[in-house]
């Protein structure tokens, strides 16, 4: 998987901070499930995968023990929707609506 967010990864993801980080990574997720919804499955998996690459970037750089935990926990179970067998029963409302809260909070704090 190549880069696709090669500013981010230069350093500028680091300085957003985790409700920036978080509401940048829904907007990956909100394309993958939108492109899934239209049952185009390239461009799904292509948005899924920018969102991976953010949330990889995250776990690089996040410092605070509970955000470890919440981000690495996110992460095996959004793959597990996009690409397992969801044993987690995620849904399609459940992503956007958790990844909402995060975008919410983002653009309050601004």
């Amino acid at each position: 998987m190549s880069c696709q967010h090669k500013g981010l990864a230069a350093g500028r993801w680091g300085k957003l901070s985790f409700l920036e980080q978080m509401a940048n990574i829904g907007s990956e997720v909100e394309r993958a499930l939108n492109w899934q919804t239209k049952n185009n499955t390239d461009y799904s998996r292509k948005a899924f995968e920018r969102a991976l690459e953010l949330i990889d970037l995250t776990l690089e750089k996040v410092e605070n023990a509970a955000h470890l935990k919440e981000i690495a926990r996110m992460r095996e179970a959004i793959v597990d929707y996009f690409f397992g067998s969801n044993q987690f029963m995620s849904t399609e409302a459940l992503w956007r609506g958790y990844f909402s809260h995060f975008a919410y909070a983002a653009r309050k704090n601004h």
